[in-house]
C-alpha cells in the first residue's frame, strides 16, 4: 500500500475501530501486568474534541502506551519506513492509526492529514523530537507541533513517558516499569498559514511543559547551569563560553584574594588577559559553591590538583550532576586516569574528559574542534548538545581512556621535542614522534583505540601545541634543555605544567602493563634529574638494543 493510499485511507476512513479494541485490550493488559504501567494526568485530556498530544519519544512502543491514556482513538504518524516491511504490517499500522511521515522534509500531506483528523474532532499524537531519542534528557522539538496547534486552533496536550526505551532487547522483552504523565492543556489562537517563526515560538512554549513532565517522573534534566572548580585559562574560558550561549555559570576560585579580583575587575589578567567576564557569571572561592544546585561540574585544575578538588568537593556533588575533567595528565601517585579517579569519588551520574586541540585564548575568538569521551551515552550526548550550543564542534566517543591518554601524549610528546631541539630538528621530530608513539602503545594495551591517537584528541592536539606561541609544554622543554630543574619550572612560568609531571607516572604505568618505552623512560630520567640534556638527546636516536623478553613495543 502507497503512501498516498495510506494518507487516504486515514482520511476517509479512520481507524478500524474493532482491531484498535482488541490491539488495545491486549495491549493494556500487558502494559499492566509486565511493565507496571502507571499512568497520571488522565483527566487533561479532553473527553471530545480535537486534541494534540505532544510527547517524548524513547520506543517502537510509545504510541501504543500513550494510546491507554485515553479511550478515544489515537492517530500517530510514524517513519515511511515501517510501511514499507510488508503489507499486513502495514495495514496493521494504519488500521491502529497511523500514518507516514517523510522525516527531516517538510512533510505537508503529513500535515493535511493531521489537520482533516483534527477537523472531524479526534486526536492526534505528535512526537516533536522527530525521532527516538533514547540516552539522556530530552532532545530539541521540530517546528512542526506549533505549526499544527495554530492552524488548527486544537488545544495541545503535554505528555511524558519514562521507561519504554529499556522494553526491548533485540526481541526479548523486559518487565520494566513504564510511567506516563500528562499536564493541562495548553490553548493557542488559530492563525491561517502561521509563519515558521510564529510556529517555533509556539514550540518553544510547548515543549517546556513536555519536559515538565519528564522531569516530574525523574527523567535526567538538561545541562542549564554550570559549577566550574578552577579559574585557570581553561576554567575560566569555558566559563565565558557557556555564559555566553545563556547558561548559568559559577566560577570557583581557589582563594578568596583571586575571586575577589575577579569580582572587581571581571577579567582574569594572570590566565586570560584580554576576556571580559560576562555579568551572569558568578564568582566565588570554590569552597562556597553550591554544587547541589548545578547539573554540570567542570574540573578544570591540573591532574596533580585532583585529589584535593574531589577531597574538597567530591561529597557535594550530587547524583542527577555530570562531572566534565579537563585534566590533561596522571593523577598522582599511581597514576591514574583523571576519570577513573574522580568516578570512584563522588556520586556524579557520569564522569567525560575532554581532548583536543582547544587554547582557551583560541576558542573564544575562533572556536574549536574538541573530542569528548564517556562510558555513558546520555551524558555524552547531553554534554555534546551543550557545548555544541556555545559554539563548539564536538565529536563523541565512548574510549576515555584513549583521549586522556592521547592528551597526555601530546603534552610529553612537546616536551620532548622542545628539550630535543638543542640537537637539531631531526632529534627533536625524533622524540616527539617516539614518546608519542610509545603513549600510544600504552593506550591500546589498557583498552584504547588507535584511531583516537590519530584524530583531534592526539596528532590534532599535537600539531596545535608545536604551533602555539603560547605552549607550557614547549616552553617547559626549552628551561628543561637548558639545566633548569623540573620542580623550579612551574615557578618559572608561573603555571603548572602537566607534562613534566605525566612523563615519570606514564613510564611507571608502561613498566606496570609490559609495555616498552625507551624513550618516554630517558624522558622520566631527566626529568626526575638522573641524566643531563645531553644524554638524553644522545639516546633519541640510538639504535635499539635487542632485548630477550619484550611484550609490547611502539612503532
Amino acid at each position: 500500500m502507497d503512501q498516498e493510499a495510506l494518507h487516504r485511507r486515514t482520511r476517509e476512513k479512520g481507524v478500524n475501530r474493532f482491531v484498535l479494541f482488541v490491539v488495545r485490550v491486549v495491549f493494556t493488559t500487558f502494559f499492566w501486568i509486565y511493565l507496571r504501567m502507571q499512568r497520571i494526568g488522565r483527566e487533561h485530556i479532553p473527553a471530545e474534541g480535537p486534541v494534540i498530544l505532544a510527547s517524548n519519544h524513547r520506543s517502537f512502543f510509545d504510541p501504543f502506551v500513550i494510546g491507554t491514556m485515553t479511550r478515544r482513538p489515537v492517530y500517530y504518524v510514524a517513519k515511511k519506513e515501517l510501511f514499507g516491511y510488508s503489507r499486513v504490517l502495514s495495514w496493521l499500522l494504519n488500521a491502529l492509526g497511523a500514518f507516514p511521515v517523510e522525516r527531516g522534509a517538510g512533510d505537508q500531506e503529513t500535515i493535511e492529514t493531521a489537520k482533516i483528523i483534527l477537523e472531524r474532532g479526534e486526536i492526534v499524537l505528535m512526537f516533536p523530537e522527530g525521532t527516538r531519542t533514547r540516552p539522556g534528557s530530552l532532545g530539541k522539538p521540530r517546528r512542526g507541533v506549533g505549526r499544527l496547534a495554530l492552524e488548527t486552533g486544537a488545544p495541545v496536550v503535554p505528555i511524558a513517558i519514562i521507561g519504554t526505551e529499556d522494553i526491548r532487547n533485540g526481541w526479548r522483552f523486559r518487565p520494566r516499569k513504564v510511567r506516563l504523565r500528562a499536564g493541562p492543556a495548553l490553548h493557542y489562537p488559530k492563525v491561517e498559514g502561521a509563519s515558521p517563526a510564529l510556529a517555533g515560538a509556539v514550540t518553544d512554549r510547548i515543549w517546556p511543559m513536555v519536559m515538565l513532565q519528564w522531569e516530574w517522573l525523574g527523567g535526567t534534566p538538561p545541562i542549564r547551569r554550570a559549577a566550574i572548580i578552577g579559574a585557570g585559562s581553561a576554567g575560566t574560558g569555558l566559563a565565558v563560553l557557556l555564559a555566553r550561549a545563556g547558561f548559568e555559570v559559577e566560577l570557583g576560585c581557589h582563594t578568596r584574594e583571586q575571586a575577589d579580583q575577579l569580582a572587581a575587575t571581571r577579567t582574569n589578567d594572570a590566565s586570560l588577559p584580554g576576556v571580559e567576564l560576562p555579568d551572569s557569571i558568578g564568582v566565588a572561592r570554590a569552597a562556597e559553591l553550591e554544587l547541589a544546585t548545578h547539573d554540570l561540574i567542570c574540573l578544570a585544575v591540573p591532574a596533580r590538583s585532583l585529589p584535593a578538588v574531589t577531597g574538597a568537593h567530591g561529597d557535594t556533588i550530587p547524583r542527577r550532576a555530570g562531572v566534565l575533567i579537563l585534566s590533561k595528565g596522571l593523577v598522582p601517585p599511581l597514576g591514574t586516569l583523571p576519570s577513573a579517579f574522580v568516578a570512584e569519588r563522588c556520586a556524579a551520574r557520569a564522569v567525560a574528559v575532554l581532548g583536543g586541540p582547544a587554547d582557551a585564548a583560541e576558542v573564544l575568538e575562533h572556536g574549536a574542534s574538541v573530542a569528548l569521551a564517556s562510558v555513558d551515552r546520555g551524558f555524552r550526548r547531553d554534554l555534546a548538545d551543550t557545548l555544541s550550543t556555545a559554539g563548539l564542534d564536538v565529536s563523541t566517543t565512548s574510549d576515555v581512556t584513549g583521549v586522556e591518554l592521547a592528551g597526555a601524549a601530546k603534552n610529553v610528546a612537546v616536551l620532548a621535542a622542545a628539550v630535543a631541539s638543542i640537537a637539531g630538528p631531526n632529534v627533536a621530530g625524533a622524540a616527539a614522534g617516539k614518546v608519542f608513539a610509545e603513549v600510544d602503545a600504552l593506550a591500546q594495551a589498557q583498552g584504547g583505540r588507535a584511531e583516537t591517537f590519530a584524530g583531534l584528541a592526539g596528532t590534532g592536539d599535537l600539531v596545535a601545541t608545536v604551533v602555539s606561541p603560547h605552549s607550557r609544554d614547549r616552553r617547559a622543554g626549552e628551561l628543561l634543555a637548558h639545566g633548569v630543574p623540573a620542580a623550579e619550572i612551574d615557578n618559572a612560568l608561573g603555571h603548572a605544567v602537566e607534562a613534566v609531571d605525566s612523563a615519570p607516572l606514564l613510564a611507571s604505568a608502561a613498566r606496570h602493563a609490559h609495555v616498552e618505552t625507551p624513550a618516554l623512560n630517558s624522558l622520566a630520567a631527566l626529568i626526575e634529574g638522573r641524566i643531563e640534556p645531553e644524554q638524553w638527546t644522545a639516546t633519541v636516536t640510538e639504535p635499539p638494543r635487542p632485548t630477550r623478553n619484550s611484550n609490547v613495543r611502539a612503532a
